[in-house]
């Protein structure tokens, strides 16, 4: 990056993985990836987790069973989601990244939702993934961060099928977001200047087998994450990097998950 003018900082920007259903393939190309662009900072927007366990959705239908049932399966997926945690971290350490970001997606708020219905159990989303030791920075679901003119959150605020334009007439800034785990982008003329938002796809399997809740309905789910290169005054620009069957090209170098 120190040889790439004008740019004052690099992210890696990812999307929903929901552990332990990710994409361990496309897990791969992201650990590569970070190994090879050594960014200074990373971003993650959420939905780290399925945590299916916790959902109050899968009950819509059948009984809710006793606590002893439901614990087992709550530490099943923590296990997933502390696993695959460091799966990347070990990565961001060998890319020496110092500046990390977690974003609470909706699905990881369901985690805090079996807390506040059972407030004797420490399963809170930042705890079990030990956040703070690890050294994330920790953003609650739907709050919203910033680097220089770009924002970022989840993405499950505003919805729609051109929900990036949605994005900027309600929000009237440039934002990246996960959530709908499609790719999607918008741009938007300002007096301020010209504004963007970047849904950024998802690094979840996306196997009608793990999928079953789609009942076989088509999708325009894609694997990605993003380069965001930072410049003097705030400024930015995108770099897409998308992953098809555990591949794809990054900087002239080919990289298979």
């Amino acid at each position: 990056m120190k040889n790439d003018k004008g740019v004052t900082k690099r992210y890696i920007v990812t999307p929903d993985k929901h552990a332990p259903l990710h994409d361990q393939k496309a897990i791969n190309v992201l650990k590569k990836a970070i190994e090879i662009v050594k960014p200074d900072g990373y971003i993650d927007l959420g939905d780290f987790g399925e945590w299916n366990s916790c959902s109050h959705w899968q009950w819509k239908r059948k009984k809710k069973p006793p606590l002893e049932y439901i614990i087992p399966r709550v530490d099943k997926d923590v296990a997933s989601a502390v696993s695959l945690m460091d799966d990347i971290d070990e990565s961001l350490d060998k890319a020496n990244v110092k500046i990390k970001h977690m974003i609470q997606g909706n699905h990881d708020e369901w985690l805090d939702m079996f807390v506040e219905e059972h407030p004797y159990l420490d399963y809170k989303f930042d705890k079990v993934l030990d956040l703070k030791a690890r050294g994330y920075k920790y953003h609650k679901a739907g709050d919203y961060m910033h680097v220089g003119k770009l924002h970022f959150y989840h993405g499950h605020h505003y919805g729609g099928q051109y929900h990036t334009a949605n994005h900027l007439r309600k929000l009237g800034t440039s934002v990246m977001y996960g959530h709908w785990h499609g790719i999607q982008m918008m741009s938007a003329t300002s007096l301020q200047g010209p504004l963007e938002a970047w849904s950024i796809g998802c690094l979840k399997d996306m196997s009608k087998e793990k999928n079953q809740w789609l009942k076989g309905r088509p999708i325009d789910w894609a694997h990605c994450f993003a380069i965001v290169d930072f410049h003097r005054g705030g400024e930015f620009s995108v770099q897409l990097i998308k992953i098809i069957n555990g591949k794809a090209h990054l900087w002239g170098e080919y990289i298979k998950g």
